[in-house]
């Protein structure tokens, strides 16, 4: 076990900047590729609307490495661990764009996707344990300002990158990022490890993440993969009878990867439900989104990156109001009237055609950006607000969980249901606009279906304790 450590003023002023960094790099690496898409589908010679694999490989990835990245930590060292996460991000990113075929390709972004499961928690574990807990709200959010301009430079700067340079550069812009974090990070890490050796619950994560993979393959496989319907059953039922492995152990352990006392709290188990369901529509939307603007719209890269601005800049401005809304409204009343709003939205989004006006368009995309992100807030807020101290880590970090693998599960639903539409529309007139239109109808009918999880809620959950958009140790903001 290491010395205690000591904060410095130069380090206390230094390391939310390198903390701030490694989080907008995660964040602008997701939001950036969505518009390289159909670019690089046609580079790689593959169908557009089968690029998913590249967005779900990365996301499964974080996914599943985030419940063991506090237990690395405390068995590696915080320092060393940090360092290996920019590196394998940055050779993640490197990979990427050297990559010459999808499959390839995909294999580096699950190589990104390590460094990126690593680096951010490990960055966002070492504030928690460095500040006193009066700097903590401060430096905290600070933190998380970039994980929210990300969002709303990704689009924007990955349509200009593929117009003007090759989708290519939108991996290269890591490598000097990365670069620099990794320089910074040599001086300026802590490392800190556990005061005492916890131990990890292996075989749980192996079930855990077992159950992930196969569901999550199964669902690509009627999508990308063209799988046989046997093929794609087998999978799916092997997947649950891992996740029903994991929750009997789980029963039985003392310290499993996820305790199952956490859904003993109604609060906490209304909100993950409702997160997992609720995102696999609107998680889909910044990959359903740029490729509808290109692929059935016709729209230039640059252009579709400025179209999603009002997208993610509403989900800024909402922000301040998130809090008296809540306070106006309460979670139940809140919840189920912004989940059908939600997906009213983004069924709503299947009325956009070629004579749609511009405007109306843009309109309509800041709308959706501002109810999504007051979605985000409300849940996440309500998945947290009732946990005990001893419980809250373990039910923060299956929180992140949840919304990454929702996330990585919506692309896959809405990647399945496009390319279903596409084959029963192909040969009629604009069918790859038809499609895109039934998929977006048929995500947001799927949405509003999540209202019935959080009309469970009482009128008075949520109200014994002061609203606050909460911060994740896990991942960042948990609405991102």
């Amino acid at each position: 076990m290491s010395e205690p450590y000591i904060l410095t003023p130069r380090i206390a002023r230094v390391l939310p900047w390198l903390v701030a960094v490694a989080f907008f790099m995660q964040a602008l690496d997701g939001t950036i590729l969505n518009t390289a898409l159909p670019s690089m589908a046609h580079s790689l010679n593959e169908d557009p609307l089968r690029m998913q694999a590249v967005v779900i490989a990365y996301l499964l990835t974080v996914a599943l490495l985030i419940p063991a990245s506090g237990w690395i930590a405390d068995r590696f060292g915080t320092r060393r661990v940090f360092l290996f996460a920019i590196l394998l991000f940055s050779l993640g990113s490197l990979f990427c764009a050297l990559s010459p075929s999808l499959g390839e390709l995909v294999l580096a972004r699950v190589v990104q996707g390590l460094g990126g499961a690593l680096m951010m928690p490990v960055g966002r574990l070492v504030i928690l344990r460095v500040y006193p807990r009066s700097e903590l709200v401060r430096v905290l959010s600070f933190v998380t300002i970039p994980g929210l301009l990300g969002p709303l430079a990704g689009p924007t700067l990955g349509g200009w990158l593929v117009e003007y340079a090759s989708w290519h550069w939108i991996f290269l812009i890591n490598l000097p990022v990365g670069l620099l974090g990794f320089l910074f990070a040599i001086r300026l890490m802590p490392d800190l490890r556990g005061a005492t050796r916890s131990r990890f619950d292996g075989p749980g994560f192996l079930l855990f993440g077992g159950a992930m993979i196969l569901i999550t393959i199964a669902l690509e496989g009627l999508g990308e993969l063209h799988m046989p319907h046997v093929r794609v059953v087998l999978l799916l039922v092997g997947g649950l009878v891992l996740l029903t492995a994991y929750w009997l152990r789980a029963l039985r352990i003392e310290t499993p990867l996820f305790p199952p006392s956490l859904f003993q709290t109604r609060t906490f188990a209304v909100g993950v439900l409702g997160n997992l369901f609720a995102r696999l529509g609107s998680g889909a939307l910044p990959f359903l989104t740029p490729l509808l603007l290109q692929v059935g719209l016709g729209f230039t890269p640059a252009k579709a990156g400025m179209s999603m601005i009002p997208l993610a800049g509403m989900a800024m401005l909402i922000k301040p109001l998130a809090k008296p809304i809540l306070d106006l409204c309460g979670y139940r009343r809140l919840l189920v009237g912004n989940t059908l709003l939600l997906g009213a939205l983004i069924a709503g989004m299947g009325l956009i055609g070629q004579n749609t006006p511009y405007l109306w368009l843009l309109v309509h995309l800041g709308l959706l950006g501002a109810v999504n992100s007051l979605q985000f807030t409300a849940m996440n807020t309500l998945t947290l607000i009732d946990l005990r101290d001893d419980n809250a880590s373990a039910g923060n970090s299956l929180l992140s969980v949840v919304m990454q693998l929702s996330i990585g599960l919506g692309v896959a639903c809405a990647a399945a249901l496009l390319g279903g539409f596409n084959a029963d529309f192909e040969g009629a007139a604009a069918d790859v606009l038809g499609a895109f239109q039934a998929t977006f109808l048929s995500v947001g009918l799927m949405s509003m279906l999540a209202a019935a999880i959080f009309f469970q809620l009482s009128s008075d959950d949520g109200r014994s304790a002061q609203v606050a958009v909460p911060v994740t140790a896990q991942g960042g903001m948990t609405d991102h």
